[in-house]
């Protein structure tokens, strides 16, 4: 019998492996937002131009997706285009990493399977859009995005414009005060809530540099505290919907999905795919805004820690 380890998992593109290599910083990029978060061609050309971001910051962007067997830390363009197109793309947690790897399937990463490959991979950074949290109804439904479990147990750091508007951001972040995990905020004391600067509640703490919130990764793990940090990066002001129409889009969103009975994995993308609708798209132009904006900060987070 054949002895796998994780690394057996792991293939990296030349440019991420050369930059390992030469210990220069990197930034893990998930794919789900590619698959599921966002329509072709946007979600391909935004992907690109996330890219482009982080390198011209002075880190290496680090798109991660498993594809024929391996988990693939960094992608060529036509991966890009192939997640961005296929049907077949599976959206791809924790539960899910070992069947799509030992069925050679197309798996696109979520947050919480973007950490466990980032950690695998040695990567400590992590920017996304937003995270996944608890679910509104939660208390009868159970609905809460494994990425909160995930940031209890590993070490990576998560740059998000805070979590999806669709959730309860409340009970999301008692979820993470539990759990011991970190809530920064960097330019504002509050939350975040994706499309919109302000989710009424307050961060942890505020560190608005990269030197800061470095620090302060350095110091939690070096004293064994294992687990992510969730850093708070708000959407510019420009780029924000108004709070008041995000809300009232949301809860109609959020009404269509149970009177059609959608549930599980299904529901966030028909959520953002409902209010991109229902906002003419100006939703999305929020959405790519805030991850732009987030891969500036991460590539400045990853910098950071390599001095």
């Amino acid at each position: 019998m054949n002895t796998l380890n994780a690394q057996n998992f792991l293939a990296f593109s030349p440019e991420v492996a050369a930059a390992r290599a030469a210990g220069r910083p990197i930034v893990a990029l998930e794919s789900t937002i590619i698959s599921h978060g966002m329509p072709y061609p946007q979600n391909v050309q935004t992907a690109r131009e996330v890219e482009a971001l982080i390198r011209a910051e002075g880190a290496v962007p680090a798109t991660i997706a498993v594809l024929g067997g391996k988990i693939r830390i960094g992608l060529a363009d036509e991966e890009l285009e192939l997640l961005g197109q296929s049907p077949e793309a599976m959206k791809v947690s924790r539960r899910d990493l070992p069947f799509v790897l030992s069925s050679g399937k197309i798996g696109a990463t979520t947050v919480a399977a973007t950490m466990i490959c980032a950690e695998l991979a040695g990567i400590r950074v992590f920017v996304t859009g937003g995270i996944g949290g608890v679910h509104r109804g939660a208390e009868s439904s159970f609905d809460i995005s494994a990425d909160l479990q995930e940031l209890a147990q590993t070490s990576v750091a998560v740059v998000c414009a805070g979590a999806k508007s669709i959730l309860d951001i409340g009970l999301t972040l008692e979820y993470l005060e539990t759990h011991g995990v970190p809530v920064l905020s960097i330019g504002q004391d509050n939350f975040a809530a994706f499309y919109t600067p302000d989710s009424g509640f307050k961060a942890d703490f505020r560190l608005d540099s990269a030197a800061e919130q470095a620090r302060f990764l350095q110091t939690k793990w070096a004293l064994g505290l294992r687990g992510g940090v969730v850093i708070s990066n708000p959407v510019p002001a420009a780029q924000a919907m108004p709070r008041a129409e995000i809300d009232a889009i949301t809860q109609q969103a959020l009404d269509e999905a149970a009177a059609q009975g959608i549930g599980g994995k299904a529901v966030t993308p028909f959520l953002l795919a409902r209010i991109k609708a229902l906002t003419a798209g100006r939703s999305l132009a929020t959405n790519i805004a805030l991850v732009k904006h987030n891969a500036v900060a991460g590539a400045r987070l990853a910098q950071a820690l390599q001095n």
